[in-house]
């Protein structure tokens, strides 16, 4: 869906690995322009996790909580855990596209 929407991404199994990619991503002098965080990673670090140690690599951080649990507080209350916006699955390419846009151009 990012690649037919114009993006280019990279994919993390888990909060972990994500992490890893946005620090090279930073250190390399290209830090990504947004990331997307799942809260809900089957055996690994889930996304509020992951947040809260990116929120301590870069401040300024762009990023989107996503979830298949609408009622979870984290995506009723995103900014109060550091994200800039929310998107529930099953994702519609148009929102996605909206929430994307609105993050990256500000």
């Amino acid at each position: 869906m990012l690649p037919w929407l114009g993006y280019e991404f990279e994919f993390a199994v888990d909060g972990q690995e994500g992490i890893e990619l946005y620090r090279r991503a930073l250190k390399s002098g290209e830090p990504f322009d947004a990331a997307i965080l799942d809260l809900t990673t089957p055996g690994g670090m889930n996304g509020n996790e992951a947040m809260k140690k990116l929120l301590h690599l870069h401040r300024q951080i762009r990023a989107i909580v996503s979830s298949g649990h609408s009622n979870d507080p984290v995506m009723a209350e995103f900014k109060r855990y550091g994200f800039k916006g929310a998107i529930a699955k099953p994702y519609k390419i148009e929102e996605l596209s909206r929430v994307l846009y609105e993050l990256v151009m500000g």
